[in-house]
């Protein structure tokens, strides 16, 4: 499991932000993987029922539990991708009538990591009934290492991502960890999906899983790692994903060219 550090220049830390109407993140610390700090980020939704829904569970603090107690009680806890687990103890913990939901994969890797968490439910591309009138989510297919679940909150038209895009401010790093970030191509200034992650997806199943996530039409994008983007959701996505996308539009305009030549030569 990552080992915890505690400055993340996102401070401050292990509190309530709002980010729209029923919709708030939670800054955590930084995690070192692999020797680079990674800042965490949550995600909680209050649903119209008045339950919470909670994404990528960070650090969880008295001062944070007693803020989140004023919004009400917490029912569901998600882990949206293996590297996403760390803290969902220490909630399943305080929050005992909470269910755990995990993508694909994710049960099995904190048990190779030696922490066993009991979650109640895989998250699949169907939402549960339970908040499927409110959210919509999706496995990104593609990738047999890397099996994210995507979510989109309609009512704020805020799509919520984990390590999809990942977009690091390099002034909040370590000046040694500058180089890294611009060479896998994450740097503030170009957000995307790491390059080493990239190269685990194939190009079809990635496109339509971006294609789905455009067609919802966000209007901010929630990530787990760095700068979330706070407008144009739909720009961001055609941006980060922008050689995926061109891929796609090139061969459907070598198609259209074949049809027509087919036309033409009957």
């Amino acid at each position: 499991m990552p080992s915890q550090d505690h400055t993340t220049g996102y401070e401050p830390l292990n509190t309530l932000k709002p980010v729209a109407s029923d919709i708030w993140l939670i800054d955590g610390p930084a995690l070192r993987f692999r020797g680079i700090p990674y800042p965490t980020r949550g995600t909680i939704i209050r649903l119209q029922t008045g339950d919470l829904w909670v994404h990528s569970p960070t650090q969880l603090t008295d001062k944070l539990r007693d803020e989140i107690a004023t919004l009400g009680p917490v029912r569901y806890l998600i882990a949206p991708i293996w590297g996403h687990y760390s803290h969902i103890n220490g909630w399943q913990t305080a929050f005992s009538g909470a269910k755990s939901f995990a993508a694909p994969g994710v049960a099995q890797r904190a048990a190779k990591k030696g922490l066993a968490i009991d979650f109640d439910q895989d998250l699949t591309s169907q939402a549960p009934a339970a908040w499927s009138d409110e959210i919509d989510q999706m496995i990104v297919d593609g990738s047999r290492a890397h099996r994210e679940v995507v979510f989109f909150h309609r009512a704020s038209e805020t799509l919520i991502l984990t390590d999809l895009i990942q977009n690091f401010e390099s002034a909040k790093l370590p000046a040694w960890v500058r180089p890294l970030v611009w060479i896998a191509g994450i740097d503030d200034s170009d957000g995307k999906m790491p390059f080493d992650r990239r190269l685990t997806f194939r190009k079809a199943p990635l496109a339509d899983a971006v294609e789905r996530m455009i067609a919802w039409g966000p209007q901010r994008i929630i990530l787990a790692h760095g700068r979330w983007y706070q407008r144009d959701g739909v720009g961001e996505l055609r941006r980060a994903f922008r050689r995926i996308l061109r891929d796609r539009e090139w061969v459907a305009a070598m198609n259209r060219i074949e049809k027509d030549r087919a036309r033409n030569s009957d």
